[in-house]
This record gives C-alpha cells, structure tokens and sequence, in this order.
C-alpha cells in the first residue's frame, strides 16, 4: 500500500491541523482529544461528497471543519456523520459537529441512538468513569442530536456515499452499541476500539503493534474475538482504527489482538477479587503490555511506555473488574 501524505496546517480558528491522506479519499483527522496521534476522525470523500467516520470531542469539531475547508469542501457536502460507537471520545462532538453540517445525516447503531438525541445518561456514564470535572475539561457539554437526523444502522445497513457503499457490522466485543464500517472500494474497515488500539510510537521493524481494550462497561471477550474474526473474513488489506490510523498486517495483528484478549480473561481470574484488585488488574496488564512491546521490537523506554498506555491501562483495568463480577454472578 502506499504511504500516506503526511499535512500540518495552521487555521485561524483550530489552529494547526494534522491530517494523513491515503488512497480512496480517506484522510485520517488527529482530533487532539489526549495528545497528538492518539484518537483520529476518519474522513471519506467521494465525487465531491463527504463523510465522517468518528468525530471526536466538541474541542475536535474546529479541527474537522478545518480540514473540510482545506480540501475545498464546504459543510453541505457532508451527507453522513457515523459514529462506532457513543463513547465520548468517539461521539462526543457529534452534536456540535452535525449543527455545522446542514444536509449531513448521523448513522448509529441503534443501541447508540438514543443516546445521540438524549446524552444525559451517557454524560452520567462517562462521568461515574472519569469523574465530573474530566467529563466536563475533556469533553465538554454534549449537544443533542434531533431525532430526524438520526439514523439507526442494524446489521448490514448500507450507507450510499455518492455511489460508494459503507456497509455497518454489528461488532460487539468492546460496546453492544459498536458498528465497524466496510468500505469494499478500499477494501478496509473503520474498525472504532473493537480491533484494539495501535499507537505509531510503537511501531518496529514488525510493523504495528496493537492492544486490545476492556474500557467499561460492557467488555465481553468471546464477542471480541467473533467480531475480530468476522471482520476477517472479508480479507481487508487495511484497517482504520480510531486509536490511531491505518494498520496494514492484518492477520497477524488479529492473532496477538485474540492472545491478548485470552491473557485479558487469564488475569482477571488469577486477580480474582481481593480489596487490592485494581491495583493488581493494573500491575499485569503492564507486565503484559511491556512483555509485548518488548518482543515487538519496541525500543522505547519503559517509563515512556508507561507513560502512553497509562491510561489503557487504567480503563481496561477497570472494565476487566467489571467484566468478571458479570460473568462470576452469571456463572
């Protein structure tokens, strides 16, 4: 595959804008959201018509506009604004977006969809995870999404960009409301967080290395995998992912993403539930994660590697102890 154009602009009102452009019109929108190349809004255009794939946070709606206005594409040549799933980082600016784009419809899934017209308990979600005053710096206040605008996307639910088909998949593993979206032309997926997060600062001689992620609250394992393997049998040669871009060597992230899922579960049993168990969720998945790294060819220092997974690491391992008491209450 060719390598992607790498733009840094400075707009007056977003300030600089990175952005990656690939072939079929697919550009890759660092939001901003954490640090730099850690959470991308995916654009596609297609004979002058746009789409969304994930947006960000209301701080990443200048960034996206501004991106638009480089291409020469005004706000009403955006149809589609679709988001993976409503976790805030994803969708969190879609409402703000979607008052920018006036012919733009939003596609979710339909699990999701409500949540998109009425964010009240999505801000109440995120804020028994992150806390009120997080909630309220890193995301801001969550615009709702008029009902009409709203579409939900079911299973095989086909969005026609200008002739271009992106086809939803029902892809539980991560959130009962995540869709991964085929684009056949590219033959790759958006993939949101169910094929795991790959950060460029680990990248090797090996190519990508990629983590799976337990961010509560609906962590389900065996899902994870089905989803994973779903998506393979369409032989993508790419997959986009939210966190962060376009990986290419596919089958052989989808293995270490599936082992890792196992070693996931494999820990949360051995943890089982003491008073100390987060802090031990937490101390196995950094011995893992720089297990990994390690054999991947990572060359970064171990403090820099705490340092870019520290909040995976918190978050899965909170969705992990979620996950468990699930399973040990159902068992």
């Amino acid at each position: 595959m060719n390598h992607p154009t790498a733009v840094a602009i400075t707009d007056a009102d977003a300030g600089v804008l990175s952005y990656l452009d690939f072939e079929h019109g697919i550009s890759t929108i660092d939001t901003g959201f954490e640090r730099p190349q850690f959470a991308a809004s995916h654009l596609i255009v297609e004979h002058g018509r746009a789409a969304f794939i994930d947006v960000g946070t209301n701080h990443s709606v200048s960034a996206l506009l501004g991106v638009l206005a480089h291409k020469g594409l005004t706000p009403e040549a955006v149809d589609h604004v679709i988001v993976t799933h409503v976790h805030l980082d994803h969708a969190g600016g879609a409402g703000a977006l979607m008052q920018h784009l006036p012919n733009a419809r939003l596609v979710v899934h339909p699990r999701g969809a409500r949540h998109m017209i009425d964010p009240t308990a999505l801000v109440a979600g995120a804020t028994a995870v992150y806390g009120a005053e997080t909630v309220r710096r890193s995301y801001g206040e969550l615009v709702p999404v008029p009902a009409a605008r709203v579409v939900e996307a079911p299973e095989g639910h086909l969005v026609d960009l200008a002739g271009r088909a992106l086809v939803c998949l029902d892809t539980p593993g991560h959130a009962r409301h995540h869709l991964c979206v085929w684009d056949a032309r590219a033959r790759a997926f958006f993939t949101g967080d169910t094929f795991g997060l790959s950060y460029r600062e680990f990248d090797s001689a090996r190519g990508a290395f990629a983590i799976p992620t337990s961010t509560p609250v609906q962590f389900e394992p065996e899902a994870m995998k089905a989803s994973i393997a779903r998506m393979l049998g369409y032989d993508p040669q790419a997959m986009f992912l939210t966190h962060y871009s376009r990986v290419t060597d596919v089958a052989r992230l989808a293995a270490e993403l599936c082992e890792q899922i196992d070693a996931f579960v494999a820990l949360a049993y051995a943890v089982g539930t003491p008073p100390d168990r987060h802090e031990k969720l937490m101390a196995g998945l950094d011995e893992l994660f720089l297990r990994r790294a390690r054999a991947h060819g990572c060359t970064l220092e171990t403090a820099r590697i705490r340092e870019l997974l520290a909040l995976d690491i918190e978050l899965d391992a909170q969705g992990l102890a979620i996950w468990f008491d699930k399973h040990a209450a159902a068992a």
